[in-house]
């Protein structure tokens, strides 16, 4: 490592909270499917920023429009609207078929807000403020007091304690344990459609057509988070759309923006109209014409490039490939997940092998200690997985 990329790292670790351990550089710019660091070296990215950057790096049309609306307007707040935000928000109803939109800064402020929507839509029903929500173990929904109540992983958890209250956790693709979780109180049931952190999981088909005859059996609304999974990451716009079963209430974010910070969650009619109003809800920052910008942008070139069925061309080479790195390597015992959202689970923790990789110019990122994670920008192509293929197949052999 050079002096000047070792000089920044130690000013981080002097600055920076240490709440991340951070891989060992600093990235300068990306190109494409590839990232390059301070000194120059390139990195194959099968991370995407987590999910974030489906688009690939530097796209001309999405730079310039943002860019633009840097030199028209950044900021007004919602005391005002904005044509950005209004044609984003017609963009993402076409795109989800849901109803209304409330634009945020980030996957866990549309957590907040779904929590929020559902506990006011019982509170209008019933008067009482005792509701219960049902979340799935093994579940992430981000680090905010409210998205780390419903994430079922007590690690995350524990340091603090009490959360929200009135969660009940049921396990994923196991309908009897949600049965057992539901009383008079339950005021809805929240999932992600494919498990991200948890472990790469989709769920099973008749789980969740289950799991929506039972919220609309007892007025209990399914909310569904695909801030992951969503956004063309399956091979459907939106992970459900594969079931069938729509959400009454869903988020967003990540690939939403491309990189500009922005999330959403969104809600059919019927709850919209019973459920937040003026004064329930705020932010100061969400929904302004520089992120919805981004979001319009980027539903506009998935529209027209037809990104969703790009994956579905592209990962089906994905997961066959993976397949044969699991057939000669015995340390690999699963592959799982769907789309370009996909995971090899090994019998030993993979940061060896995440390590290796950084040094040979892939970066990936794991999902669990025992995970490695594959979710790059939805615009690669097979050239790219064979490249990926043959760096890991060698750190896998050395490690």
């Amino acid at each position: 490592m050079g002096q000047v990329m070792s000089d920044y790292i130690s000013e981080a670790e002097n600055a920076l909270l240490h709440t991340y351990n951070r891989y060992q550089i600093v990235l300068d710019r990306g190109e494409g499917v590839y990232l390059y660091d301070l000194e120059g070296k390139k990195y194959l990215d099968f991370v995407a920023g987590i999910a974030v950057f489906a688009l690939g790096y530097s796209n001309e049309e999405y730079k310039t429009a943002v860019k633009e609306q840097v030199d028209k307007l950044m900021h007004t707040s919602n005391y005002y609207y904005n044509v950005p935000a209004i044609e984003a928000a017609k963009r993402i109803k076409k795109m989800s078929g849901m109803d209304r939109v409330f634009f945020t800064n980030s996957g866990a402020e549309a957590i907040e807000g779904a929590i929020k929507t559902a506990r006011k839509y019982a509170f209008l029903k019933d008067g009482r403020t005792d509701h219960e929500i049902i979340a799935m173990n093994h579940s992430f929904h981000g680090r905010t007091m409210g998205a780390l109540s419903v994430t079922g992983n007590p690690h995350y958890r524990d340091a603090f304690e009490p959360g929200i209250g009135n969660i009940r956790f049921a396990d994923y693709n196991d309908f009897e344990s949600v049965e057992r979780c539901v009383n008079e109180k339950t005021c809805a049931i929240l999932m992600e459609t494919v498990q991200g952190e948890g472990g790469l999981t989709p769920a099973n088909e008749d789980f969740l057509r289950k799991v929506r005859a039972l919220c609309d059996e007892k007025d209990i609304l399914l909310i569904l988070d695909e801030i992951q999974c969503g956004m063309g990451r399956t091979g459907y716009d939106f992970a459900w759309q594969k079931y069938g079963v729509k959400p009454d209430v869903m988020t967003s974010a990540k690939a939403l923006g491309c990189g500009v910070p922005v999330g959403a969650f969104m809600m059919t009619e019927k709850v919209g109209s019973h459920s937040l109003v003026a004064g329930d809800h705020g932010t100061t920052y969400g929904g302004n014409p520089l992120a919805c910008t981004a979001v319009n942008k980027v539903l506009e070139i998935f529209e027209r490039e037809d990104i969703s069925g790009h994956v579905r061309e592209v990962a089906p080479y994905l997961w066959e490939k993976l397949d044969e790195l699991m057939k000669k390597h015995p340390a690999i015992k699963e592959h799982r997940g769907a789309g370009l959202m996909q995971g090899l689970v090994f019998d030993t923790p993979v940061a060896p092998v995440i390590n290796k990789a950084l040094d040979k110019g892939l970066i990936l990122i794991n999902a669990g200690a025992n995970i490695l994670r594959f979710v790059p920008p939805l615009v690669i192509g097979k050239e790219h997985i064979d490249e990926m293929v043959s760096i890991l197949d060698g750190c896998i052999e050395d490690v």
